[in-house]
């Protein structure tokens, strides 16, 4: 009974989608750890599914069927044992709507614990091999230290790029500029 009683206490004292996805990344992140696949987790993680972005949005599956869905789909996919047993356990809880955050929260303790800064790359198309090294280097100089560039595609920006590196961001996409000199123009007349 005390225990339960130092669960709720412990739930009471953070109930935000935060909180509940960085226990969440802490637990995974631990057994990760013990397994020593903390790279192999990490790129399970980083694979990006459409499918399993439509199991997490679907209100229409009950949590066994999504459940049933996500194994099959994470299988398919190749996954290690450890993350297919972590969805698994987050279906099961019925905190899907939180994957996303839990991701982000491991990916970031991985970071933080080889002492690397994350910087989000957002460009109108994929970036070559060598447009990524350069990338890399750039940042690496500007910040100092060690930089995982994670890389995104928005066809929506026309050209150039948005880079986000902790707070800050640098927003040199043609859709900006555009928009910029669309209210210029507004004003001009």
């Amino acid at each position: 009974m005390f225990q339960r009683i130092g669960v709720v206490h412990l739930a009471a004292q953070d109930t935000g989608t935060a909180g509940l996805a960085a226990r969440y990344a802490a637990a995974l992140f631990d057994l990760a750890d013990e397994a020593r696949e903390l790279d192999a987790v990490a790129a399970d993680l980083r694979a990006d599914s459409a499918d399993l972005r439509r199991l997490v949005r679907s209100p229409v599956l009950t949590r066994e069927d999504q459940g049933r869905a996500m194994a099959a789909v994470l299988e398919k996919a190749g996954t290690s044992d450890l993350v297919r047993r972590f969805v698994g356990l987050v279906a099961g809880n019925r905190r899907l709507f939180a994957l996303a955050d839990m991701i982000e929260a491991y990916l970031s303790e991985l970071a933080r614990r080889r002492g690397e800064i994350t910087a989000s790359v957002t460009s109108a198309a994929p970036l070559s091999e060598a447009q990524s090294a350069a990338l890399a280097d750039a940042l690496r100089r500007a910040v100092g230290g060690k930089v995982a560039v994670e890389t995104h595609t928005d066809a929506g920006l026309i050209g150039g790029l948005i880079v986000k590196v902790g707070s800050r961001m640098v927003d040199s996409s043609l859709k900006s500029k555009l928009q910029r000199l669309q209210l210029v123009m507004k004003g001009v007349g």
